[in-house]
C-alpha cells in the first residue's frame, strides 16, 4: 500500500511560564491508504496534539511545531499557506473531536452543520446539500433523519451527537479521518454503533483512519498498525496482532496486562506504578526508567532510540539495544 501521510521527525512546543513544555517529541510515522492506524497511551502522551498539528490547529503565541515534516501527497503541511490548509482540513483531511458538544454550535441545527462543508468544499447548492445531509444522518445509522436535520444539538443524545460528527467528518469524503477518542463516555451499546460506523465508512470509500484512543479493546478491534506513545514520544509500534501477542516496550507491556480479561476474576487489575513524569522537568534519561521494573543504569542518563526488530515491529528500549550490554 502506497503512504497516505508521513510525519517526519515532528516536534510540537508549548511556553509556559515555568519552562518549554515538550508536547511532542520527535516523532515519525506514516499511514497508508486505507489502513487503521491507532495510537494509544496514557492521557498527557501526546496523542491529541499529535493530531492538532496534522491538521494545523496549533496556535501561537505559547503553542508552535517546533521542527519536522508532515507530508501529505506532494505537500508539507507545514509549509503551505493558511488558506491551502482551509482548503485541505475538512476536505481531504476530517477530524472527530473528543467533545462532540463542546465541537457542535449549539444555535444552529444539526442539518446546517453538516450541510456547512458541503457548500464550502463541494460547491453544491443550499437544496444538493439539505438531500446530501439527510443522506449522511441515514447513512450513520440515525432513524427519522429530517427530524434530526431540524433538531438542535442539546436535543441529541451523547451517541446520536457523535453520530454526527462523523457524518460531517467524512461528508466530504475524505482520504484521512482522524478520530479523537471517539467513544469516550458512550455505553458499550452506542460504542459499538459508532465504531460500526467509521468501519463502514472506511470500506465504502477507501478511507484512512487515524484513530487516539486508550481503550484497547478498540485498538483490537478496529486497528491494522498500533503506535504506543508515552511523554511526547514513540515507544512501540508494530502490526496489531504483533504486538498484542509479542509487546516488546515494558509500558506497552504494562498496559497490555491492566487490561481485564473475561473469565479471569481477579481481586484488583494490575496497574503501572508511578506517574507520568511532568513535562516540565524530562531529562537525557529515558522517560519510563522511573516506573519500569527492568530499568538499567544506561536507562537513566541516556534516551533510547527506536530500532527496528526482526519481525517489523519498532521498540525504544535499553533492553533490545546492544550498546547497552557494553555499557
Amino acid at each position: 500500500m502506497n503512504s497516505l501521510i508521513e510525519i517526519n521527525h515532528l516536534s510540537t512546543h508549548f511556553q509556559t511560564g515555568d519552562g518549554t513544555i515538550k508536547a511532542v517529541d520527535d516523532i515519525s510515522f506514516r499511514i497508508r491508504e486505507g489502513e487503521t492506524v491507532c495510537i494509544v497511551g496514557e492521557s498527557g502522551c501526546g496523542k491529541s496534539i499529535t493530531a492538532m498539528s496534522i491538521m494545523g490547529l496549533i496556535e501561537g503565541p505559547h503553542g508552535k511545531i517546533a521542527g519536522g515534516q508532515i507530508r501529505f501527497g506532494d505537500k508539507d503541511l507545514l509549509k503551505i499557506s493558511k488558506e491551502e490548509m482551509r482548503r485541505i482540513r475538512g476536505n481531504e483531511i476530517s477530524m472527530i473531536f473528543q467533545e462532540p458538544m463542546s465541537s457542535l454550535n449549539p444555535v444552529i441545527t444539526i442539518g446546517k452543520q453538516i450541510m456547512e462543508p458541503l457548500m464550502l468544499h463541494q460547491q453544491m447548492t443550499k437544496k444538493q446539500a439539505y438531500a446530501r445531509a439527510i443522506e449522511l444522518i441515514e447513512l450513520v445509522g440515525i432513524p427519522r433523519a429530517e427530524q434530526i436535520a431540524n433538531s438542535y444539538p442539546h436535543q441529541l443524545s451523547g451517541g446520536m451527537l457523535q453520530r454526527i460528527m462523523i457524518a460531517i467528518a467524512i461528508s466530504c469524503g475524505p482520504k484521512l479521518l482522524i478520530a479523537d477518542e471517539p467513544t469516550t463516555a458512550l455505553d458499550v451499546t452506542i460504542q459499538a454503533q459508532v465504531l460500526e460506523t467509521l468501519r463502514k465508512s472506511k470500506e465504502q470509500s477507501n478511507m484512512s483512519i487515524m484513530l487516539i484512543t486508550h481503550d484497547l479493546g478498540v485498538v483490537a478491534e478496529m486497528a491494522d498498525y498500533v503506535i504506543v506513545m508515552y511523554a511526547g514520544k514513540i515507544v512501540e509500534e508494530g502490526d496489531v496482532v504483533e504486538l498484542f501477542e509479542r509487546p516488546k516496550h515494558p509500558y506497552t507491556q504494562g498496559l497490555l496486562k491492566s487490561k481485564p480479561i473475561i473469565g479471569q476474576r481477579k481481586d484488583q487489575l494490575y496497574s503501572i506504578p508511578g506517574q507520568v513524569p511532568n513535562p516540565l522537568e524530562l531529562t537525557e534519561s529515558c522517560y519510563f526508567h522511573d516506573r519500569c521494573e527492568n530499568c538499567m543504569t544506561i536507562c537513566q542518563t541516556r534516551q533510547p532510540r527506536l530500532m527496528k526488530m526482526d519481525n517489523g515491529q519498532r521498540v525504544a528500549c535499553w533492553l533490545y539495544d546492544e550498546e547497552a550490554q557494553h555499557e
